[in-house]
């Protein structure tokens, strides 16, 4: 294993995941990257690591270039294992290092999953000399965990932005520009929606600390380094963090015998003639981390299930369960199922979405048994009349 150099006294030493598949429930078709960074100066530094189970990956890595025993500074922007899982290791390899991590929450995370460490802790502004480069770290709390930092240096005008700007996508081009932007750029929507989108907030006040630093490098710790397509990694954060929305409806249901995936394909069609763009989904057949994608920056979201045992069918629960973490806003709803008896899946749809803040934009739509030609057109009629009121500011 050979690192691979991304400048002149920079090394990327990190591990590819091909087979990764899935990641606290967010499918990644795409695999992944843990991309760590071997700086040679006086001080020999290391910035991340890699997952538990690539230490060795990394440290052959490290050792193509110089004999980790000589590291002397580590560098944890962020103490989740998938970047620190090889940190005991190196620190018994390089015992003389000492490792930078956030205050207070990143040394107290470290301490508590690996034991005593010789651990120091920085806050926005500190700054560390490793000899001819300065290391600037800025904290970035709940982005996505209360310890991130990132970390910039001047000298080599590179962000080492830990999971911002990250896309879980294993490559083994590690520069934007040598991979298909569009789909890089797709995979980094998908991380955001899937990872990032609960603290938009916390991501914006990160990503406005960081957005007008003279950069010509940012080394995440997923996915690719950005150097040739800065700009549009850039534009999709500031379209992500300021919560955009398009002119788009998504339509998610499950069904049991055809009646509520009747009822969604009707819902859909009333979006599609009003010109709003529309994604239909039948839970169980799209991963949820695709659909909560699509939902990001959707203005639209109908979700149905029939009454099943009073409840609504499990994977619509699990799909519900799954949005309500990841709280995306500023979404207008349509709670819709069919039902034989008791009828209550519609109402329990309107009462979960109410609790993430989203506005009804009709009253809640059951329908008994199978749909008659009568009750489809009613639905359209009032998803029109609705729609119309929107567009006349009412």
């Amino acid at each position: 294993m050979k690192a691979f150099k991304i400048k002149e006294g920079v090394y990327w030493v990190g591990a590819i995941d091909w087979n990764l598949r899935e990641f606290h429930g967010y499918a990644t078709e795409m695999g992944t990257t843990y991309n760590a960074y071997l700086i040679i100066d006086e001080k020999v530094t290391l910035i991340d690591n890699v997952k538990p189970g690539f230490a060795e990956e990394m440290l052959a890595r490290v050792s193509s270039v110089i004999d980790p025993g000589k590291i002397e500074v580590i560098i944890s922007n962020h103490g989740e294992p998938d970047h620190s899982g090889a940190l005991k290791m190196i620190s018994e390899l390089a015992p003389k290092a000492k490792i930078y991590s956030s205050a207070p929450n990143g040394v107290k995370a470290l301490l508590a999953m690996y034991g005593e460490l010789p651990v120091v802790s920085v806050k926005t502004g500190d700054e560390i000399s490793i000899g001819k480069r300065a290391l600037r770290f800025t904290q970035a709390p709940m982005v996505h965990w209360p310890d991130n930092i990132v970390t910039y240096c001047p000298e080599d005008k590179i962000l080492y932005s830990n999971d911002i700007f990250g896309q879980h996508y294993a490559t083994s081009r590690f520069f934007d520009g040598e991979n298909d932007l569009a789909v890089v750029l797709a995979e980094a929507k998908k991380y955001y929606a899937n990872i990032v989108l609960p603290y938009s907030k916390q991501a914006k006040r990160a990503f406005e600390a960081v957005k007008d630093l003279d950069i010509e490098m940012i080394a995440t710790s997923h996915g690719v380094i950005w150097k040739d397509h800065i700009k549009e990694i850039f534009a999709l954060y500031d379209y992500l963090v300021n919560s955009r929305k398009r002119d788009k409806a998504v339509v998610v249901f499950d069904s049991m015998w055809g009646s509520t995936a009747l009822m969604a394909r009707t819902i859909a069609e009333a979006f599609r003639e009003r010109g709003i763009d529309v994604r239909l989904y039948q839970l169980g057949e799209t991963p949820d981390s695709e659909i909560i994608t699509d939902i990001a920056d959707a203005k639209y979201l109908a979700v149905g299930s029939p009454t099943f045992n009073n409840t609504i069918l499990p994977k619509v629960a699990g799909f519900l369960n799954y949005m309500q973490g990841l709280a995306p806003v500023n979404i207008d709803y349509i709670a819709f199922g069919s039902y034989g008896w008791g009828g209550q899946s519609a109402g329990l749809i309107a009462a979960q979405l109410d609790g993430l803040s989203f506005r009804p934009l009709i009253a809640p739509v059951r329908i008994y048994y199978v749909p008659k030609t009568e009750d489809l057109e009613n639905l359209k009629s009032d998803i029109f009349t609705a729609l119309d009121k929107k567009a006349a500011g009412g």
